[in-house]
């Protein structure tokens, strides 16, 4: 279950991430709330999942999630680059969380 929470947190992270852009400092409701609310839950989640899950290997797969997620949104929904090389230092990034998750002891 700790590893279930701590997918969903990253997802999160990359929600917060991507719409942090949207909030113009803060000043429009509607994607403040949804940011802030996406940013307290992937924490929240992440303090679950790390009561089991070692806290370097926990927080790399957070930011890795993150990282990865918000790059995906950019180049399908914001216009940013999709180039190869873009693309294979993503995945080069998910090669890493997935082999943090079997190299895991917990």
């Amino acid at each position: 279950m700790d590893w279930i929470n701590l997918i969903i947190a990253g997802l999160l992270e990359a929600v917060w991430a991507s719409t942090i852009a949207y909030t113009d400092g803060f000043t429009k409701p509607v994607p403040s709330l949804i940011t802030i609310a996406s940013i307290a839950a992937s924490l929240i989640l992440l303090a679950q999942a790390l009561k089991t899950i070692p806290v370097g290997t926990g927080y790399a797969v957070w930011t890795g999630i993150g990282v990865v997620g918000t790059a995906i949104v950019g180049s399908v929904f914001l216009g940013e680059s999709r180039d190869l090389p873009r693309f294979i230092c993503i995945s080069l990034i998910l090669l890493g969380i997935i082999g943090l998750r079997f190299t895991s002891s917990k």
